[in-house]
Parts: C-alpha cells; structure tokens; sequence
C-alpha cells in the first residue's frame, strides 16, 4: 500500500510538457512545400534550395514565405499539347495567392506563364523577388471569378523587383480588365493601378516617385535652435554680469 501511495505521488509530481506544434519549416521540394502550406500550424516557410514544381503552387491561407535566395521553377507542360513553350497559355502561375494574406521574400519565380498571381489578396513583398523568365510576365493583381476583395500589394524599402525578360508583351505588373483596381503601396502612401494597366518596372518606380521622403533637416533645425537658445542665453549672462559690475564700481 505504501508503495503504491508512493507511485502516486510521483506521478502527480511530473511536470506536464506542452509539445509546441512546429510554426517554422525548411522545404527542400515540391510536395514539402505544399505539405507545409497545407499545415495550419506553420507560419514561416523557408526554402533550403531550388525547388522544381509541375504544378502551381497555391497559397489559401495566411503565411510568410522566405525564398532564402532560391528559385522556383515550373517544369512542367502547357496546353493540350502538353508544349513546354510558356507562351501557350494555361493559367500557370508559380504562387497563386488566393483570398488570403501573405508576405514573400528573397525569391525567384520563373518557368510558368506568369510568376505570382495575387488573387484578392494581401500580399507584400520585401527582398529581391525576381520575376523573370515568365511567359506573359511577372505579377498579376487580379481578382476572378466569384472574388470581391480588392487587391493589395505592398513594397517596403529594400524590395527589389527583378524581371530580365520584361517586353511589350510580358509587363512586370498588371491588373486584368474583368478585375476592379488594384492598391500597391509603399511605406504607407497608396497608389491605385487601374484595371487593363499594365506596368513595367520603371513606371513601378515612377509611382512613387512623387512620394515626399522624411525632411532629414527636421532634426537638425531642432538642435540648432537648442544651439542657438544656449548662445543667446550664455550671451545674456555675460551682458548681465558686465552690468552688474558697472554698477558695483559706480556704487
């Protein structure tokens, strides 16, 4: 009896361990990819090196996404003919973004017929996100079938959009004509892109062009007039002792 008392004890003596669900995966692949995307627990997705895709990648939920400098590739086919010619059109982005947010960094998209669909979505982009080597171009803002939520794109300082094979027909940016305009903003001032406008990286950059930067003169007009108060105050001093002491030799 007294031993089993004694098992009690300790078993009510154990410190219960909460298991913490894994928030943070590295994916080398396809399918480790789309298992973490598909894992509500996961937050921060980072990439351990390229990955090859023969599929979009959907993005339905809140998540960030840390390219690490690596690329993703589609390699697989278009049309019924199952080309490898990028042109054909299939509606094959590498991340689609589906009526969710999302932030994505330091990541090359490439090899589908656009690169990242932003579907009534919030998504900001911070690092070099690099676009190239897409079909019909880089971003789309756009909303589609059955999609009221309006587009959202948001660059931060140190985002640097790469597209090498920027043309006429493949804009680095662009909002379709069935979708409503589209918001891009870049350190809280908002610019709209209208829809049927098609937007290369220059005209990205012109956008904000016009954008009043913090007067770096602010500050120091502050601590000059401290400066100049000190001056005028030591000044007043000085006058003030020179005629205390005119009047002490009158007296």
């Amino acid at each position: 009896m007294k031993r089993l008392l004694i098992f009690f004890i300790s078993i009510a003596l154990i410190p219960i361990i909460k298991v913490n669900a894994q928030t943070q995966v590295n994916v080398t692949n396809q399918q480790q990819l789309k298992d973490a995307l598909n894992n509500k627990e996961v937050t921060d997705i980072k990439l351990s090196n390229d990955i090859e895709t023969t599929e979009k990648i959907n993005i339905t939920r809140s998540v960030n996404i840390d390219g690490n400098n690596h690329t993703i590739k589609y390699v697989g086919t278009f049309g019924k003919e199952n080309s490898n010619d990028n042109t054909i059109w299939s509606g094959i982005y590498i991340l689609q973004v589906y009526k969710t947010s999302a932030t994505i960094k330091d990541i090359k998209l490439t090899g589908g017929n656009a690169a990242l669909l932003v579907n009534g979505s919030d998504v900001k982009l911070e690092g070099t996100i690099d676009v190239s080597g897409n079909g019909f171009g880089g971003i789309e803002l756009g909303q589609g079938k059955d999609v009221t939520t309006t587009v959202k794109i948001s660059l931060s300082d140190n985002t640097n959009i790469v597209n090498t094979t920027e043309s006429n027909n493949r804009p680095t940016m662009w909002v379709p004509d069935d979708s409503d305009d589209a918001i891009i903003q870049m350190n809280g001032i908002t610019k709209i892109i209208k829809k049927g406008e098609e937007l290369t990286l220059a005209e990205i950059e012109e956008l904000f062009e016009d954008v009043p930067q913090e007067n770096p003169k602010t500050s120091d007009n502050i601590i000059l007039n401290i400066i100049l108060s000190i001056i005028g105050l030591i000044n007043f001093i000085i006058v003030y002792i020179n005629f205390s002491k005119k009047d002490i030799r009158e007296l």
